[in-house]
């Protein structure tokens, strides 16, 4: 079982983390069964939101009494002192914890910092001093922030979007996280679903040491498919190096992660799904994407006012609406060939 060290924290874990982003769909008992047999099967960190429904609760019904033996990590997107302590007493609460192992920032459009004025890395301190945080970490979608993080070596973990389709700027900030002694937490290792082949990914992970990729995991067979790697790891090579070819000439460049941060869209499009039908319709199709419901929401595109608003808010810097625009033209031409 390969294991990995999160830079200063001395954090160590296997390779496989868990992001808990996803149980937020599934029922009470049955995140509770996947987050214990991740747990039987050797799996120790588990990254999780304020911002995420109810998933920290399930994570403290699933490891009520059991806190010693794993690693939890949340997040907080308060941009006040004041909201920072209820976020974080609740967070508490829920997980059924005194503390956490890492608190992150949730996405921040500015890297917090002493003396900013807006008081918010002082409450990280406070927190720690208090015992009630361990490791003050960031998780960014915007380049430069996240390198103002690193930089600042304020930070003990950086969790950042990084795959086999990540470009030169993201190696590079992988590379610095390391020269820093940051640990790196890999979100959006499938590229927001876009990557199906889940060995492929791992395998191209086991070039990083020093990097854990948090795989959103919501399906049973979706966790045995990680597990499995834990005892018999995939080769970067042959058949898994040329699926990763494959994808980096369909895929790198422009495309939407799904990450939803330019919502909501005051026309009522469902962007984050919309804005990257044409790939998901061709990679994983399903019937699911031809209903009249999801009919319905890519017909809204046609209402887009052209506001800019996705554009501007988009960490990817992509042309939101031109995205939105080819995506539906697309799917038309989709429904009208029922060929996918």
């Amino acid at each position: 079982m390969r294991k990995i060290t999160l830079g200063r924290t001395g954090i160590t874990v296997n390779k496989n983390g868990f992001g808990a982003l996803p149980i937020q769909r599934i029922s009470e008992e049955s995140a509770v069964y996947l987050l214990r047999k991740a747990y039987d099967n050797g799996i120790r960190f588990y990254d999780t939101a304020r911002f995420y429904t109810d998933s920290e609760k399930k994570l403290g019904l699933a490891f009520e009494g059991m806190r010693e033996n794993i690693y939890l990590a949340s997040k907080t997107m308060t941009q006040t002192r004041e909201e920072f302590w209820e976020q974080l007493e609740t967070t508490l609460q829920n997980l059924k914890t005194t503390y956490l192992d890492i608190y992150q920032f949730h996405n921040p459009p500015f890297c917090p910092k002493p003396g900013d004025g807006s008081g918010l890395y002082e409450a990280m301190l406070e927190a720690k001093a208090q015992g009630k945080i361990r490791h003050i970490g960031i998780t960014n979608h915007r380049l430069a922030v996240a390198r103002e993080a690193v930089d600042s070596g304020l930070y003990d973990t950086l969790q950042f979007p990084f795959s086999y389709l990540s470009g030169d700027k993201e190696l590079e900030l992988v590379e610095e996280c390391e020269k820093a002694g940051m640990g790196f937490l890999a979100m959006k290792a499938l590229a927001g679903g876009l990557i199906t082949n889940s060995a492929a990914a791992y395998a191209f992970m086991k070039k990083f040491p020093h990097v854990l990729p948090i795989w959103g995991i919501q399906r049973e067979r979706e966790l045995d498919e990680f597990l499995s790697y834990q005892e018999k790891e995939p080769e970067l090579e042959g058949a898994l190096q040329e699926a990763i070819d494959a994808d980096r000439g369909q895929l790198q460049g422009e495309f939407c992660r799904g990450c939803g941060y330019c919502m909501p869209c005051p026309a009522g499009i469902e962007i984050n799904n919309c804005a990257r039908m044409s790939l998901m319709i061709r990679r994983a199709p399903s019937e699911a994407q031809l209903t009249e419901e999801m009919q319905a929401k890519m017909k809204k595109i046609e209402g887009c006012l052209h506001c800019g608003k996705c554009r501007e808010k988009c960490p990817y810097g992509l042309d939101t609406p031109a995205l939105l625009e080819k995506n539906y033209k697309d799917y038309r031409d989709i429904l009208a060939g029922k060929e996918y």
